[in-house]
């Protein structure tokens, strides 16, 4: 693998790389009501990985319009299953997993720690030594991360350590992810890495989907098809790939920090589509959070 890094060289924060990571967050974090709401009417692995395996064919016809190879190079073969094992496959899967053992806020919390092992992995394997106001940002996002979702108090008990251990590991997966990526990029147009990263991590989410659950497409409401496509062409093909456009142009561990306004944004979307609370408390939080998602991108 080609090392791409340079110690030493202070690490170049690209404005289209910022508004990637805006896409990204607004994609991702408009899902978590979809997928509360859909959650209701399909089994988890199913829809996880269903939608990510439709996102990926749809990705690969854009890429063969726009006359993009969708030919990888065997060199290349193993960057992308690591990073379709880590960054979809162990994401989707460990998190899926945990929601059985944890409320959603738990889980969520848990694994939005994941800026602090990117930060924490990027700076012996990329040389990205954690600045101060860096990790001023840090602090301030995930401190209004866990005022907004962990205001009932987290308590961890045996009951619960299977879900905190995997939610954990998602989190840190994601992490080691996000900085190999960095590390050793992906040397394809950003739609076909996208397609083959979703589908070779989606692919075994929605096999075991198969063999494990029972799906009743009947179940499933008009609203409920509307969400699937938004699932599908929101989550995957629009947000997916903006991830990965904005972490081939900003530091792996401004990219994870700015992940932290994802779960923001889907508690402002929950409390309008879904109806859930969002009072003085979580208004306060939100802009605490994403004050310090600004300052983590100066």
């Amino acid at each position: 693998m080609h090392d791409s890094t340079r110690r030493g060289a202070r690490p170049r924060i690209a404005p289209a790389g910022l508004m990637f990571l805006a896409i990204t967050s607004v994609g991702w974090g408009f899902n978590w009501p979809a997928t509360k709401f859909l959650l209701a009417e399909l089994p988890p692995l199913t829809l996880r990985g269903g939608t990510g395996v439709l996102g990926a064919v749809l990705l690969a016809l854009l890429a063969l319009v726009r006359g993009d190879s969708l030919t990888v190079a065997r060199a290349i073969w193993p960057r992308l299953l690591l990073a379709g094992l880590l960054n979809v496959t162990g994401w989707m899967t460990l998190m899926g997993l945990a929601l059985l053992w944890l409320p959603a806020s738990e889980t969520a919390l848990i694994a939005y720690t994941m800026p602090v092992w990117a930060s924490l992995i990027a700076w012996p394997v990329l040389g990205e030594r954690p600045t101060v106001l860096r990790s001023i940002a840090l602090m301030m996002a995930f401190a209004g991360l866990a005022s907004i979702m962990g205001g009932n108090g987290f308590a961890a008990s045996e009951a619960k350590l299977p879900g905190i251990i995997m939610a954990l590991i998602g989190a840190a997966g994601f992490a080691l992810g996000t900085v190999l990526l960095k590390k050793y990029p992906i040397q394809l147009p950003p739609i076909t890495a996208a397609t083959w990263q979703i589908g070779l991590g989606c692919l075994p989410v929605v096999l075991a989907g198969l063999v494990l659950e029972t799906t009743h497409l009947s179940n499933v409401t008009p609203v409920g098809w509307a969400l699937l496509v938004y699932s599908v062409v929101g989550q995957f093909c629009i947000a997916y790939v903006a991830w990965f456009a904005a972490l081939a142009r900003l530091p792996a561990s401004v990219a994870a920090i700015g992940t932290m306004a994802v779960p923001v944004i889907g508690v402002v979307a929950s409390a309008i589509a879904l109806g859930e609370p969002l009072g003085a408390g979580q208004i306060a939080a939100l802009i605490f959070t994403l004050a310090g998602v600004a300052l983590a991108t100066r």
